[in-house]
């Protein structure tokens, strides 16, 4: 008698652990998917401005999203990571990714308020570095996210 009550026990504490998994996941995926309308923006302007040589203008809007992607950057650090299994990690590449998107928009300014064609270049250079190393940052985060999501039984929505 004794396991047939443990039995939906354990099926509700696996529930009850999948739903937090989940709920922690999406927290930080909506974080991300919340700036992407932002992000399209800005690019946007960035390129126009670069192109027309309206550096200041280009400063101006990169400058709005490096503090946009900062505010997210600084929720997800504030957010309480459940005690699950792979949760850290999955925080911590989190951190990181956001920590990335914001340095893209920081080298945005760098570029933008250099003086100098020399200085110019040396920003670009960065940026260009940085960028490159763009897809290995995303391919951390959604490779945590999946061991994060195998791991408390639940799957990620594409």
């Amino acid at each position: 008698m004794k396991k047939l009550f443990l039995i939906p026990f354990l099926i509700m504490l696996c529930s009850c652990k999948s739903r937090t998994a989940m709920s922690f996941s999406e927290t930080i995926v909506n974080k991300e998917r919340s700036l992407q309308p932002e992000i399209i923006k800005t690019e946007s302007k960035v390129k126009t401005f670069s192109d027309a040589g309206q550096f200041d203008s280009m400063a101006v809007v990169s400058e709005k999203m490096e503090r946009l992607v900062n505010d997210r950057l600084e929720e997800i650090k504030k957010l309480k990571t459940p005690d699950l299994e792979f949760a850290d990690e999955f925080k911590n590449d989190a951190i990181d990714y956001f920590t990335y998107m914001k340095k893209v928009y920081t080298y945005y300014v760098k570029y933008a308020k250099a003086e100098t064609d020399e200085l110019k270049d040396k920003e670009m250079k960065n940026l260009q570095e940085l960028v490159s190393k763009k897809d290995e940052v995303i391919q951390k985060m959604q490779s945590s996210q999946k061991k994060f999501a195998d791991a408390n039984g639940f799957r990620i929505k594409k």
